[in-house]
């Protein structure tokens, strides 16, 4: 078995420089993710969710983006779940996408806000029978004796609401409003490129480089 410590790789696929970088960090991700989805990348959408508890202890998940514009990243789950319950503590995020093939990070940071329930109406809607029943069938983050719980709720919920389950009240939207952009892309020798987009009072972005 090789040593892990000996595991290396270097990263030479691009670079990321201020003349080419877009002033605005939603268009530089915009760009990021177009190439993410045209390079055919596993998930492309999915994300690290790091949240923060009452105890003052972080914890961290994969969630997928389910859409991004100038309002901010959003996502949707289980309210009371344990990401649902840490938020309503600490209204504040950091998110993380990692597209290995591409050699590239980006870091978002901000507020966190419940999207409007016309917004997690309509996704609702839009996602498959199964995954809408398995919304009422799991009490996500909370202990249960077997698999055989899960099947019995999502047989309760299938002969309860039929072939229209509506959106439970516990399952919605979350919207990060990004006050932190980081993109990261892997460079030779280590010395890779960060560009910080950071907002300003004024609604504007200073962006900076960071060392690597």
């Amino acid at each position: 078995m090789k040593d892990i410590a000996d595991l290396r790789k270097s990263y030479e696929r691009a670079e990321l420089d201020e003349a080419r970088a877009a002033s605005a960090p939603l268009a530089q991700f915009k760009a990021w993710f177009d190439e993410a989805l045209a390079a055919k990348l596993p998930e492309p959408n999915a994300m690290t969710l790091a949240t923060v508890g009452a105890d003052g202890r972080p914890s961290t998940r994969i969630v997928l983006v389910k859409g991004f514009d100038e309002r901010g990243i959003v996502w949707y789950t289980n309210y009371r779940s344990r990401k649902g319950r840490e938020l309503e503590v600490h209204p504040f995020a950091a998110l993380q996408f990692h597209w290995v093939e591409l050699e590239r990070v980006v870091r978002i940071e901000g507020r966190v806000e419940k999207t409007s329930a016309e917004e997690s109406d309509a996704y609702f809607a839009s996602r498959p029978l199964d995954s809408r029943l398995g919304a009422w069938a799991s009490p996500q983050s909370e202990t249960i004796a077997s698999r055989a719980v899960l099947v019995a709720n999502a047989a309760k919920a299938a002969a309860q609401h039929g072939l229209h389950p509506p959106r439970p009240p516990h399952w919605g939207g979350f919207r990060l409003l990004p006050d932190r952009w980081e993109f990261w892309q892997g460079r030779k020798s280590r010395l890779h490129d960060r560009l910080v987009y950071a907002l300003q009072a004024d609604g504007s972005w200073q962006r900076t480089r960071l060392a690597p």
